[in-house]
């Protein structure tokens, strides 16, 4: 009897092993997060960082690993209890250098390839945010933050307990932070054998960032070929001017002769992330061509410094390009791209601009590496995080290298992503992807979820998101919709750009079409419809429930606009607000886009909903989530505010996410199961 107990036991045991489950949000915090793949100079090797967390501990922590770009297992170079950042070659190839916290401070760090040898090269006061080495290895640029305006208390010293902001210009906030009294400058320091020198700022006394903040790195600052100059990007306008502004520009600086000179004067939108070609006869970067809009197509802008003309060499190419990289021979541009949402790996001729589409399939690459003939990519779809991929540039055959996250992959049933093609009212073709529950059976009925995607221009591509999961959605057994309605990136300009100033119109429209005609399959419960977003995505569901003609019966807002009178003066970033929304309030006549604000149409809602908001949200401040919840409590309808005061426009925090979740379905469950 015993040993059939243990044989039972057994069999127990290796079933469990084998079976696959569905994903939960605990089990998506165990995914190794890679990013920041970087080619060694020799084509051989990549060196990439892999972000664990713990869910307990509620923290995370990031190393460093190498594997060859063929394959096998990879190395792990750093084992620490602070994370290592910024990773890169030098540029000889012989050494590994990094940004890590350990010695208190963030500071550069070299290593030997195979992780020893560490050796803290930089020392500079403040720390230093990103980095890299001159060419011939004889500098390194790197940025860091220069305090230049004055507190209340070093204005009153007397009152040293005085707490207070005195503010008199604007993007005194941004994003999620305060102004913290600095400014990001460029700087430059010699180097030699494992020894960097005292620096110089590039940009002494300027009160203005580079990078350009808030999401702006070492990828907008780059040096030539022969050291002799310093690209970057910078938008040199200060307060008000800048709140207003998105005209970004290209700049170089000559270390010798310490000259600065603007090369995309003139260019009045976004200029950005300059790329030097190998031989630096020319330089190329993102360009958009409209002051203020922040979605505008990005060019393919290139600067020929020996006859000292411009050419957009996607003017003919009806996409954004962005992550360019030069051939070796200055012949091509490698590049990544958006098409029918999906993010695609191309290449242009730069004499004859013709563009070739190296990679195809339902997925996104988000960075993009090139050394000696080898292309390396990040790669992610909706139902696999990031992983690196080798990319075949005659084939286009694509070969996963990394494979950080196999096991617990394979232990996982993810539902069946479908690329379905709906007309809209306006008898357009829209894609819509359908993502059904693990083990879907179609004689089930299913409740179904409108997904409304942020942005407002921004493709529901084949994203893998750890907060906006579709997997984990349909393992709960939601059928989930998520049109690429109009106003989202990769289906041309045109379409990209018809929803500025018609925010209640014809994008409306496109979501009703879609969940409309997915509800009508037999396998959906037409009478358990959700619909869910986040920002743009808030706001939709906002202005759904003063409109939906009771298709819903439960609503998730995240940090969505609900009065754009009151956002419109609470806001940061006033180029978007103008550009987007057609000005302030006050003009007279007022935009019409004030005709579409949520709260208009507040006396509508007949529905449950579920608020979400961060308290460090600057960019759709938390108080639209609370107006909207005392509007829907104040007329008896069912509803909840879940607030997070640590969090930002995002939900990033473990413990905070996996939280998220489970309200998140909670409240779902209750009103359409």
């Amino acid at each position: 009897m015993k040993k059939i107990f243990i044989f039972i036991l057994f069999i127990a045991f290796a079933f469990e092993i084998n079976a696959q489950q569905r994903l939960t949000p605990e089990l998506m915090w165990k995914f190794g997060r890679v990013s920041d793949a970087k080619l060694s100079p020799d084509g051989k090797t990549v060196l990439y960082g892999i972000t664990y967390y713990d869910l307990v501990e509620n923290t995370g922590n990031r190393d460093l690993y190498t594997i060859s770009v063929d394959g096998g297992n990879a190395v792990k170079i750093t084992d620490t209890k602070s994370s290592e950042y910024n990773a890169i070659w030098r540029p000889d190839g012989k050494k590994i250098a990094f940004l890590s916290a350990e010695s208190g401070s963030m500071q550069i760090w070299e290593m030997n390839t195979d992780g020893s040898g560490k050796n803290q090269i930089s020392n500079f006061e403040g720390g230093i945010n990103g980095f890299s080495y001159s060419p011939d290895i004889k500098n390194i640029v790197f940025f860091s933050d220069v305090k230049l305006d004055t507190t209340a208390n070093e204005l009153y010293p007397d009152l040293p307990k005085a707490n207070v902001r005195i503010i008199d210009n604007l993007m005194y906030r941004h994003w999620d932070a305060w102004s913290d009294f600095t400014y990001s400058h460029v700087f430059y320091a010699p180097y030699s054998d494992g020894n960097m020198g005292n620096a110089t700022d590039i940009m002494p006394g300027e009160r203005w960032d580079s990078p350009v903040k808030t999401d702006g790195g070492i990828e907008q600052i780059t040096w030539s070929p022969d050291g002799s100059q310093i690209a970057y990007t910078s938008r040199k306008l200060y307060g008000k001017d800048y709140s207003l502004s998105t005209n970004t520009d290209i700049y170089i600086y000559n270390p010798d002769t310490k000259m600065t000179y603007n090369l995309s004067e003139g260019m009045n939108g976004y200029d950005f992330n300059p790329v030097f070609s190998q031989d630096g006869k020319k330089i190329v970067w993102e360009s958009m061509k409209t002051q203020g809009f922040e979605s505008d197509k990005k060019r393919i802008m290139v600067y020929d410094f020996g006859n000292k003309q411009y050419t957009d060499l996607s003017s003919d190419f009806d996409q954004s390009s962005t992550n360019f990289k030069w051939s070796a021979d200055g012949k091509y541009i490698y590049f990544i791209s958006g098409i029918n949402a999906t993010y695609q790996v191309y290449k242009i001729e730069v004499d004859s601009k013709k563009i070739t589409q190296i990679t195809k399939g339902v997925h996104d690459y988000t960075e993009l590496e090139t050394a000696e003939g080898v292309i390396i990519g990040t790669r992610m779809s909706m139902s696999k995080p990031s992983e690196i991929y080798r990319v075949d540039e005659k084939t286009g055959n694509e070969t996963e290298i990394s494979l950080t996250n196999k096991d617990l992959l394979a232990s996982l049933e993810m539902g069946k992503v479908e690329e379905r093609w709906i007309k809209t009212t306006d008898n357009k073709q829209m894609l819509v992807w359908v993502i059904y529950p693990p083990g879907f059976d179609k004689n089930k009925k299913y409740p179904a979820l409108l997904y409304c995607q942020g942005g407002p221009q921004s493709a529901v591509s084949q994203f893998f998101s750890f907060r906006w999961n579709f997997q984990i959605m349909a393992a709960n057994d939601y059928i989930i919709v998520a049109p690429n309605r109009r106003g989202l990136p990769s289906f041309g300009q045109e379409w990209n750009d018809q929803i500025s100033q018609d925010y209640g119109g014809q994008n409306m429209e496109d979501y009703l079409s879609a969940i409309d005609e997915v509800s009508n399959e037999l396998f959906i419960n037409k009478d358990k419809l959700g619909a869910v977003g986040a920002s743009y995505g808030g706001f939709s569901v906002y202005w759904l429930a003063g409109h939906h003609n009771k298709r819903f019966k439960a609503f998730i807002a995240h940090c969505g606009m609900f009065n754009f009178e009151s956002w419109y003066g609470s806001t940061e970033e006033m180029w978007f607000a103008n550009y987007d929304l057609g000005g302030p309030y006050w003009e007279k006549p007022q935009p019409k886009s004030y005709d579409f604000s949520p709260h208009k149409f507040v006396g509508n809602w007949d529905t449950p909903i579920l608020v979400i908001e961060g308290q460090n949200d600057f960019r759709i401040p938390y108080t639209q989530g609370m107006e909207a919840f005392n509007s829907a409590q104040l007329q008896g309808i069912p509803s909840k505010f879940l607030f997070f005061p640590d969090e930002t426009h995002f939900v990033t925090k473990p413990q905070n996410s996996v939280l998220w979740q489970r309200e998140f379905f909670k409240w779902l469950d209750k009103w359409l199961k």
